[in-house]
C-alpha cells in the first residue's frame, strides 16, 4: 500500500481513500505508515470509520493527520434524521478541518433528508447513481441528474 500511495501521489492524482480499524478503534499506525509514502496527498478516511466504537474520538484522532480532509461514513444506525443529527455533530467536533461524506447505500430518500436537513454538502452515491441500481451496472447520465436535482432541494 505504501508503493501504490506514493506512486499515485507521483502520478498527481486528487487523493485517496484509506482506511483501517482495529478491536474498535482507528488503526493509528496502519493509518500513519501508509500515509508517511504520500505525505501531501490528501486522503479520505474509508468507512473503517464505521466501525469504531467512539466516533468522537476516532475524529479527534483523525483530525492528528494534517492529509485526512474528509471521512465516508454512513452515519451509523437509525433513520436518516438520526444519521443527520450526528453528521451535525460530527462536524461541530471536526471544524472546518474534516468534510463528512454520507456514503454507504445513499439512496433517492437519503440524498432529500441530507438535502433537507443541509447536515452536509455533499454525498458519496455508488448503486443510486446505475441503471438498474446494482454495484455492476454502469452510471446513468439521467440517474445522476436526479440526484443532483434532489441533493439541491
Amino acid at each position: 500500500l505504501q508503493r501504490t500511495i506514493a506512486m499515485l501521489a507521483d502520478l498527481g492524482v486528487d487523493g485517496a481513500v484509506v482506511g483501517f480499524a482495529r478491536d474498535g478503534r482507528l488503526d493509528l499506525e496502519a493509518i500513519r505508515a501508509v500515509l508517511a509514502a504520500a505525505p501531501h496527498l490528501p486522503v479520505t478516511l474509508h468507512r473503517a470509520f464505521d466501525s469504531v466504537a467512539d466516533p468522537l474520538r476516532a475524529i479527534d484522532e483523525a483530525l492528528t493527520f494534517p492529509q485526512i480532509d474528509r471521512i465516508l461514513t454512513s452515519g451509523g444506525d437509525g433513520d436518516w434524521p438520526a444519521r443527520c443529527r450526528r453528521f451535525k455533530e460530527y462536524t461541530a467536533r471536526a471544524g472546518s478541518r474534516i468534510t463528512f461524506l454520507p456514503g454507504g447505500g445513499l439512496d433517492d430518500q437519503a440524498l432529500v433528508a441530507l438535502a433537507a436537513s443541509k447536515c452536509v454538502g455533499e454525498a458519496h452515491v455508488g448503486k443510486a447513481a446505475r441503471e438498474p441500481q446494482v454495484a455492476t451496472a454502469t452510471v446513468s447520465k439521467s440517474r445522476v441528474h436526479l440526484l443532483k436535482t434532489i441533493a439541491s432541494l
